[in-house]
């Protein structure tokens, strides 16, 4: 259940401002069809996360359980810092509209997800906590709290989110993730 909750706060908070969210903001902008947009944005999720989660577990298959403690311990200390540099929305991410309002969404998150913090996050979560469908549940659904809104709300939310400070919550718990793995929290998990 930790691993669920982490999972599920940390994405939904470092969601906050991301390129994904000013994609869904685009979307639903420019297509104004949120079920469809919504229905992307979780396939698309579950199959990135789904990938990241899996890479996760098979990392702590192979590194020596002192070496994964250093190695999330410093990607959680990185992602904190990652968390705090805006994201800036790709043109050509929102440049799919031929492929209609589901297949656009589910090609743009998959691709913006990419490398994104988010799957990151989910990398290390996985390693971290050893429970990848705890894991993926929970960034998935951290991935919906923060976009469905945008989708649904789209500007009129857009300007009434503290981004700054959301973005400084999500950073500490990151930053507070990766010196307690450093100091030995998780020795339960073998790290």
């Amino acid at each position: 259940m930790e691993a669920f909750l982490i999972s599920t706060g940390i994405v939904a908070l470092a969601e906050i401002g991301d390129k994904t969210q000013l994609l869904a903001f685009i979307l639903a902008a420019k297509f104004r069809k949120p079920l469809p947009i919504i229905v992307g944005i979780l396939v698309a999720t579950i199959a990135n996360h789904a990938f990241a989660g899996a890479l996760g577990a098979w990392i702590t298959s192979l590194v020596a359980p002192g070496t994964m403690r250093w190695v999330l311990g410093l990607s959680f200390i990185a992602m904190a810092v990652w968390t705090l540099i805006p994201d800036k929305m790709d043109d050509d991410e929102a440049a799919l509209a031929r492929y209609g309002v589901f297949g656009t969404t589910l090609i743009a998150f998959f691709l913006a997800e990419m490398g994104d913090k988010t799957q990151v996050a989910t990398v290390a979560l996985a390693a971290q906590y050893q429970a990848v469908v705890a894991v993926v549940a929970g960034t998935t659904l951290g991935m919906m709290i923060a976009n469905v809104p945008a989708v649904l709300l789209g500007d009129r939310i857009a300007n009434r989110i503290p981004v700054r400070v959301v973005h400084a919550i999500a950073a500490a718990i990151f930053a507070v993730l990766g010196i307690a793995t450093l100091l030995g929290a998780g020795g339960s998990l073998g790290f």
